[in-house]
């Protein structure tokens, strides 16, 4: 599990998010959305374990119009 923790803040760390520029950060919210649409996130072999953490469709729904909405403000 810790391998998959590093593993991800290696490519998003949200204690650095400040840190990185519009691009990035949008660059990033896309990725999370394609990842939510193709069931990569949360991760399989973590919701084998934790069974309450898969997410419904309203859930990925959810949470795409919330990061969407995220994204569309950057420029704000």
């Amino acid at each position: 599990m810790e391998d998959h923790i590093n593993n991800a803040k290696s490519e998003l760390n949200f204690s650095e998010w400040d840190d990185y520029s519009n691009r990035r950060k949008k660059s990033k919210l896309k990725s999370i959305i394609s990842q939510i649409k193709d069931d990569e996130m949360p991760l399989s072999s973590y919701t084998i374990i934790h069974g309450d953490a898969k997410l419904s469709e309203s859930d990925k729904e959810l949470i795409i119009e919330w990061i969407e909405n995220l994204k569309d403000n950057l420029n704000k």
